[in-house]
């Protein structure tokens, strides 16, 4: 019987995804492991609801109890469902990003954790049972720096000889509209940049990107301001390594992996002081952090790092060493065997 189940209910290939995928790269080989509900890139196939239940009837050998691993409030509700109403022999753990209070229902989810492994000192304060603070780590062996950054972006058979981008679902809390107001005052003096901005809008938010649209075409930079919607994750490493710059302007984030991702590719940053960035920023050396909604500051910050080729190559360089030393998914994914470890040993 598996010793721990990772849950992931999202059909859709979010940062929690992300971030879920590669601690269970980094695990798959170290635990009895299976993951349940929808796959992860690289990671083992996954089994159905019912099965992991199933699996989870006995303890596992040598343990007193599985361990189930959830990041959503579905999974949550499962495992609980689980654990107190089947009776099975497991433990719950829970990641936690958010920095901001949980609405009522998820903090009674929250609060029936065996343990909670915040992302960040921020986090935990939003929550009980807090066992570890795990920052979020980057697989810096499949996000790596590109040898030529001209070349690869010509291979993305996008136009222009500069790459920028935001990534994340297109609407207001993700900073989309600041995005596009950026690049409306930073493209027409830059000739060789394209933007881009990577995801897409739920139905809900389809008048947002209408409107983003439509102020793009009134500027005349429908060439210069692409939206090629939600690359698949096995393209995304890729695409990363051949932007010259991300730029994610959020006006509320719990983490945020996108710069991070950025970071191990060689790509400096962009953005708002939201998530954890002004940590990954290394004071300036991987990433500037600018003011909210000031649209001429985040377009100087651009401007400063693409303009001039030797700050832009330290700027990589001092990203990738960060990802790599501060911020691996190998630290995180040893952080959380720890907690897994202090659970079945009873401390």
């Amino acid at each position: 019987m598996p010793e721990l189940i990772v849950t992931n209910f999202n059909l859709n290939f979010t940062g929690v995804s992300a971030t879920a995928a590669g601690v269970v790269r980094q695990h798959a080989s170290l635990f009895d492991m299976a993951l349940a509900g929808q796959p992860l890139p690289g990671c083992p196939a996954p089994v159905s609801l019912p099965k992991a239940r199933q699996l989870s009837r006995t303890a596992p050998d040598g343990k007193p109890f599985a361990i189930w691993h959830v990041r959503r409030n579905t999974e949550m509700r499962a495992a609980i469902w689980a654990r107190d109403v089947l009776r099975l022999p497991i433990k719950i753990v829970f990641t936690s990003a958010a920095q901001r209070r949980h609405s009522a229902f998820p903090r009674w989810l929250i609060s029936r954790m065996d343990a909670v492994i915040a992302t960040t000192e921020d986090a935990a304060k939003y929550v009980p049972h807090v066992h570890a603070v795990v920052p979020h780590g980057v697989d810096t062996d499949v996000f790596t720096p590109a040898p030529d950054r001209a070349a690869a972006w010509a291979d993305t058979g996008h136009p222009g000889t500069v790459g920028i981008a935001t990534v994340g679902r297109i609407r207001p809390e993700k900073g989309t509209d600041r995005f596009v107001a950026a690049m409306l005052a930073y493209l027409p003096t830059h000739p060789g940049a394209t933007a881009l901005v990577i995801g897409r809008a739920a139905a809900s938010d389809q008048s947002f990107l209408g409107d983003l649209k439509a102020q793009i075409a009134a500027a005349g930079l429908t060439d210069r301001i692409l939206f090629p919607g939600e690359i698949p994750a096995a393209e995304l490493p890729a695409l990363t390594r051949a932007l010259s710059a991300i730029v994610q302007l959020p006006r509320y984030e719990g983490y945020g992996m996108t710069p991070l991702e950025g970071m191990a590719s060689g790509v400096p940053f962009v953005a708002t002081d939201a998530g954890y960035y002004r940590s990954f920023s290394g004071q300036g050396t991987s990433g500037t952090i600018v003011p909210e909604d000031d649209t001429q500051a985040t377009a100087s910050a651009l401007a400063d790092i693409l303009t001039n080729p030797a700050r832009l190559d330290k700027m990589a360089q001092s990203a990738r060493q960060s990802a790599q030393t501060h911020f691996s998914v190998k630290a995180e994914a040893d952080g959380i065997a720890r907690v897994y470890e202090q659970l079945w040993s009873g401390a």
